[in-house]
This record gives structure tokens, C-alpha cells and sequence, in this order.
């Protein structure tokens, strides 16, 4: 396997080389996520404004095509609007997770500049917490255990990059894989009840950086 993921390399990194017409890059991108959860279950949950960072490379392909592997830290997750059906009012509660990402996007030049981009993400969760405020004050509970590890998604955006370097993006990561691990039980006086519930992050993403 070894052996074969190295020459899957070695054969991309040759024909990068031999039919590249645009450049390598190195570069750093930061910027703001508008999160939200979907799947069962969501109609309490609002969207989260988040954050996302960290560094990429640009390999360039035949013509206008390149590929664009990346690797982010991103804050993901949502805000209740309610709980139980009630309105939380002045409190609140927010689901926070957070992911190292690594999304791998082929990309299409239309124009100098102006990319097109496709392609999926892996995310690994680091940290989850449920945080914010009651009645009884403010809370700050680790959460990790409620979800899977993993993530899946698939990301579609476009990108321009002036021709100083610096570069803003637009992205939809829209996530493929269930994030729960957590099932919900509840007894209604005779009988306990248990069943499970399938969530998904949905994330859109504004970002800004500079590549060389």
C-alpha cells in the first residue's frame, strides 16, 4: 500500500510538472463561517457565526486546471432558539465544534484570476462544548463524547486572487456524513423509549488570504 500511494504521488507530482502551465503556490487564508446544523431534529437550532484559518498549497494542472489541498482549523456548530419548544429569551446556548479540515479542491481558472472550485473534506473533531448561560449562570460543558470523530463534505465556491497575491474566496461545504453519537432516550411513565437522530454540518464560509 505504501509503495502504491508513493507512486500515485511521485506519477501526480511528474505530470504536474510536465503539464503545468500556471504556478505552484503557497499561501494562508483566514475568515468567517456562517455554520448551521442539518438532519433531524433542527428546527430549535439557528445559525452560528464562526471562524476558520490556516494554509494551503496550489498545484497546478494541465491548462487551466489546478488542485488545491488545504489544511484549516474551523469553528463550527450552531445556537439554540429555543429548547423543548421554549423561547430561551435573553439566555443562550450555543453548540461549538471544532474541526481540523483538510479540503482537497480541484479548481478551473474562467479567467486569469477567476476559479471555480469542487472537491471533498475531511474533518477530524478536536473539541466540542456546549457553552453559554442560564438561570443558573454561565456553562461550559464538554460535549466531545455526543459526537463522531469524523467528518465528510463535500465544498463548491470560487476564488480570485489579484495579482499581488492576495486572494478572497466564497465556499458551501456541505457536510455528507453524520456528526451525532449521541441517542436520545425518554420514558413516558410505562415504557423507555430510545432512538437515534442523523445531523450534519452545513458551513459557508468568506475568507481572505495571500499566496506566493
Amino acid at each position: 500500500m505504501k509503495k502504491l500511494l508513493l507512486f500515485v504521488a511521485v506519477a501526480i507530482f511528474a505530470f504536474a510538472n510536465s503539464n503545468a502551465q500556471g504556478e505552484f503556490r503557497i499561501g494562508f487564508k483566514a475568515g468567517v463561517n456562517i455554520a448551521s446544523i442539518g438532519g433531524d431534529n433542527v428546527g430549535a437550532l439557528d445559525p452560528l457565526v464562526g471562524f476558520h484559518v490556516g494554509g494551503l498549497v496550489e498545484i497546478p494542472l494541465a491548462g487551466k486546471f489546478a488542485i488545491q489541498p488545504e489544511l484549516l482549523y474551523s469553528s463550527q456548530g450552531a445556537k439554540y432558539g429555543s429548547y423543548m419548544g421554549i423561547d430561551l429569551g435573553d439566555y443562550e446556548e450555543k453548540m461549538i465544534l471544532g474541526y481540523i479540515n483538510v479540503p482537497i479542491m480541484g479548481k478551473y481558472y474562467i479567467i486569469e484570476g477567476l476559479s471555480v472550485e469542487l472537491g471533498p473534506q475531511i474533518g477530524i473533531l478536536v473539541n466540542a462544548k456546549y457553552k453559554g448561560d442560564d438561570e443558573d449562570g454561565s456553562f461550559d460543558v464538554d460535549a466531545k463524547d455526543d459526537f463522531n470523530s469524523l467528518d465528510v463534505a463535500i465544498g463548491i465556491g470560487a476564488s480570485y486572487r489579484l495579482n499581488n497575491g492576495v486572494f478572497f474566496s466564497l465556499r458551501f461545504n456541505k457536510g455528507l456524513m453524520d456528526i451525532s453519537d449521541d441517542d436520545v432516550e425518554y420514558y413516558d411513565g410505562d415504557n423507555y423509549y430510545k432512538y437515534s437522530y442523523k445531523n450534519q454540518n452545513n458551513v459557508f464560509q468568506i475568507s481572505a488570504g495571500y499566496s506566493f
